[in-house]
């Protein structure tokens, strides 16, 4: 019996690497690789409350988990302790995992190692065990760019070794790709230890990159070219989407509210503003009333993704009062959304987002116009590319209190829904990035299908 090809699938426990990762897993499953997808116990639970009953046979994708190191009742919303304790004792329950599959059945073992960059000791672990590494940046061309030349600021003395921009100027890879100021960079946090973490991401790709054998992106290379031509051997898939309906589930770590499609079925076309901030934006509650009421002056229907966690205080999100009643006849609030479809829906007119690569990804991918509310790491950068390069949204300004007025959220909807250059332009990055995926010559089409042949034949 010839041994069927098994890919081990990891991604950083948070939901803008899981979905990704898990909709790469899925994608390979669809091509006859077994495929084991590993989260930590936590994430784990989460995302199979989310999956239907019959994934892991539908798509031969086994779900597993592994300890993070942290107790049970640890605040795993503690991001420096929890990226401590995976980076600590993760490594040891993945590497004996390894061992014991391949261990146990020749026509089980893993072949191939998946591994998320911000988990790059997989891919180490991946070559002492004999295994083909896959290294998989989940985020932009420009970040990655910015991540391999890391080492030529350090020399020229533009950052320290923990991040610190130590230069008054823009911090530039290339004349072709835009520069980033020192609150625009990936790691740019006023807050040393939230820096050291983020940076501590650029910095461990860098000491794995070594180790991967294939190197693959979730990104497009003809939207993103002149950042992934400064890139070695790599490999644009992007955008990694939905292929089916099961897909869908991929990586949610609160359940869909579909209830939000019927009521989107109810608008005109071209009508509805889609406000999303992901999985860890939060606000402040002066900040989330002149949101409120932002969207109450615009007049426009609006579906709002409200997170139970979306408040900074760790309460529940307190709407201004009577403010729901005003807008019921033209607002749906949801907690989580399925947002592919969502976006994908003829009324939405627009996206008001974080600008997180995976909702940059998607709305770019449905034509949807975006305004952009950017709230840390890669997301500036996102938004300078959506708004200057790709020219499809607009930016939110901060007054002088730090504070993004009602005033400006409702002129900036207006503006934005009245362009049609912003419209215009957003059909024709639609369809860049669809070509990307055509089977007939697709360049992310082509490099995914190089990938599956290469480790179906490992």
């Amino acid at each position: 019996m010839e041994r069927q090809p098994h890919a081990l699938v990891i991604p950083y426990p948070a939901q803008g690497h899981v979905a990704p990762l898990m909709k790469l897993a899925l994608q390979i499953a669809s091509h006859g690789v077994k495929v084991t997808f590993v989260n930590t116990e936590s994430i784990h639970a989460k995302i199979k409350a989310s999956l239907p009953e019959n994934v892991e046979e539908a798509h031969l994708i086994s779900l597993v988990s592994l300890p993070d190191g942290l107790e049970l009742d640890d605040d795993r919303t503690d991001w420096v302790k929890l990226n401590d304790s995976i980076h600590r004792t993760m490594p040891g329950y993945l590497e004996d995992f390894i061992l014991k599959v391949n261990g146990s059945n020749a026509n089980q073992k893993f072949t191939c190692v998946v591994a998320d960059t911000s988990v790059g000791w997989a891919l180490e672990l991946a070559k002492k065990a004999g295994l083909q590494a896959v290294a998989v940046w989940p985020a932009g061309g420009p970040c990655l760019a910015l991540a391999l030349h890391l080492p030529q600021l350090l020399e020229a003395g533009i950052i320290d070794t923990d991040g610190t921009v130590l230069k008054d100027e823009a911090i530039s890879v290339s004349k072709d790709v835009l520069a980033w100021t020192s609150t625009e960079i990936g790691w740019g946090f006023p807050d040393p230890v939230f820096q050291k973490l983020f940076f501590g991401f650029y910095t461990i790709f860098l000491q794995y990159y070594k180790f991967q054998d294939w190197f693959l992106c979730n990104s497009i290379y003809e939207l993103d070219s002149a950042a992934l031509q400064l890139v070695p051997n790599v490999f644009p898939i992007g955008p990694l989407l939905a292929s089916n309906h099961l897909a869908t589930f991929a990586g949610n770590l609160w359940p869909q509210d579909s209830t939000c499609l019927q009521w989107l079925d109810n608008h005109a076309s071209g009508s509805v503003i889609y406000v999303a901030f992901g999985s860890s934006t939060t606000v402040d509650s002066q900040q989330l009333h002149e949101l409120a009421f932002g969207l109450e002056l615009t007049g426009q229907p609006f579906l709002w993704v409200i997170r139970s966690d979306l408040m900074n205080d760790g309460s529940l999100a307190k709407l201004p009062e009577g403010f729901i009643n005003r807008v019921s006849n033209r607002a749906k609030f949801v907690e989580w959304a399925p947002q592919e479809k969502v976006l994908a829906h003829p009324s939405v007119a627009c996206f008001m987002s974080h600008c997180g690569w995976n909702s940059t990804m998607e709305g770019l991918t449905m034509g949807v116009p975006f305004l952009c509310w950017p709230y840390l790491a890669d997301q500036f950068c996102n938004r300078n590319y959506i708004c200057d390069v790709w020219r499809i949204g607009l930016g939110l300004r901060k007054d002088e209190n730090g504070v993004i007025t009602r005033d400006e959220i409702s002129s900036k909807i207006k503006t934005l829904l009245s362009s049609q250059d912003i419209k215009a332009n957003a059909v024709r990055v639609k369809e860049v990035a669809r070509k990307s995926l055509h089977e007939s010559g697709g360049s992310s089409c082509r490099n995914f299908n190089n990938f599956i042949q290469h480790i179906k034949s490992i």
